[in-house]
């Protein structure tokens, strides 16, 4: 071999282990854009099968004509990227690539064309200072006695917001809070319930309320394009506490960005009174990095189809209902509890307190329980919790899968009062970070 055939084998060979290199480079980072995906895979690809297909030409060359060698190197290429492209080049325009599901409707990848917009211009995005709905804010008990026609506006909106200091993710809201608003309406309303998609949106979306009798739950008239918006009517028939969510395909995508609330039908007689009511809803959020990984964190649809969430939280985000839950001894107080899900059962305790009464699974008009100690919120479900108030300190709402707690699931709430040492006496452990 002359010099300079060696010369032509040592460049092909180098171009080769870079190509080859790339690849490798590419299955070891962890891949936090759509851009390093498409750019490292792909040109990795490339550039190995063009010097893989150059190296073939060169071999052949030595021992056939021009004209034969080009034709091995173009077919034994052509087969290669024929064989291999599909695994760097995007599948159906989707991300992530290759997820193969078998529900009903579109799997949990997002269109390609929204990912790399979102990417473009997600610095321009709004930003929300709180993404977290406050436990406070939700509408009084109705006090009248005839049903009405009722009038509802909600908005999806896509925002990026802090999940954790320095942890930031891209919700899907409606009204632009974790959970949406909490609607109030009587057994017997007639309700014409407006959704619009902010034109800021990068994806449809629609509403699937579980409160209401008729196809998808309101799903199947209110799809909307970013920039639209539909009205639809329905008759509040049953009354409970019932899930709100987003049900445009894939419906679990949609709920894990956060899109999800609460809409209580009250009966006819009303519910019975207490001092304070309190909204909590519970979702689990499901990102390529891992638990506390700072930064804005990207949907890993994987994460969410083993049912392995980064984050397991209160209200959107962690610390969502800290120092916004308080009371006074001797209230009497009612929590709204809400499951988003996706794929958790939620064990809803306060700690140090005993429900005197359940709603179980935000029934109502049925057998209610009473001294519970921890009730369960099915994904995609409710309960109501009441209980009186004898013994001031804080107390720590949890999901009793105890080890969500450290992603995120716990809340505080405060009593303010004076002691009932009949009830509870001790010396507190200042050290304990509990009470």
């Amino acid at each position: 071999m002359d010099k300079s055939s060696k010369k032509y084998v040592v460049i092909i060979l180098g171009i080769f282990l870079i190509g080859l290199s790339i690849l490798l480079f590419a299955r070891q980072v962890e891949i936090l854009s759509l851009f390093k995906f498409v750019f490292i895979r792909v040109f990795g690809l490339v550039i190995s099968l063009g010097a893989a297909g150059f190296f073939i030409f060169w071999i052949i060359r030595k021992f056939h004509s021009l004209k034969i060698a080009a034709i091995f190197s173009v077919i034994l290429v052509g087969v290669s990227f024929f064989l291999f492209m599909p695994y760097a080049f995007p599948e159906r325009l989707q991300y992530p690539f290759f997820l193969k599901t078998f529900g009903p409707s579109d799997g949990p990848s997002l269109p390609l064309k929204n990912v790399l917009t979102f990417f473009l211009k997600q610095s321009n995005m709004e930003r929300v200072s709180d993404i977290a709905r406050d436990p406070n804010d939700l509408p009084p008990p109705i006090t009248r006695i005839s049903p009405e026609r009722v009038k509802i506006e909600l908005e999806t909106q896509e925002v990026i917001a802090e999940m954790a200091d320095g942890v930031k993710f891209n919700y899907w809201t409606f009204n632009g809070t974790v959970p949406g608003p909490f609607l109030r309406v009587r057994e017997g309303d007639t309700v014409d319930l407006t959704l619009k998609n902010s034109a800021s949106s990068l994806h449809h979306h629609n509403i699937d309320l579980h409160a209401v009798t008729g196809p998808g739950g309101g799903a199947a008239v209110t799809n909307i394009a970013p920039g639209e918006s539909k009205t639809f009517t329905f008759k509040a028939i049953n009354p409970g506490l019932y899930v709100y969510h987003c049900a445009h395909p894939n419906v679990a995508t949609h709920d894990a960005h956060g899109m999800y609330g609460l809409i209580l039908v009250e009966p006819k007689e009303g519910l019975p009174k207490v001092d304070k009511e309190f909204y909590v809803m519970q979702g689990e959020f499901y990102s390529t990095g891992g638990l506390g990984k700072k930064g804005l964190q990207i949907f890993d649809a994987q994460k969410m189809l083993d049912g392995k969430p980064e984050y397991v939280v209160f209200n959107g985000r962690v610390g969502g209902l800290n120092s916004k839950m308080k009371a006074q001894v001797g209230e009497k107080i009612r929590i709204f509890v809400g499951n988003g899900g996706v794929n958790f059962i939620s064990s809803f305790h306060v700690i140090g307190e005993i429900f005197d009464t359940v709603y179980p699974e935000g029934s109502m008009g049925g057998a209610m329980f009473k001294n519970v100690q921890t009730t369960l919120v099915p994904a995609g479900g409710s309960a109501i919790v009441e209980f009186d108030t004898e013994v001031p300190g804080k107390y720590i709402l949890v999901d009793h899968a105890l080890s969500r707690l450290d992603r995120g699931a716990w809340g505080v709430l405060e009593l303010i009062g004076e002691p009932s040492k009949d009830i509870f006496d001790g010396v507190f452990d200042i050290n304990n970070k509990s009470h």
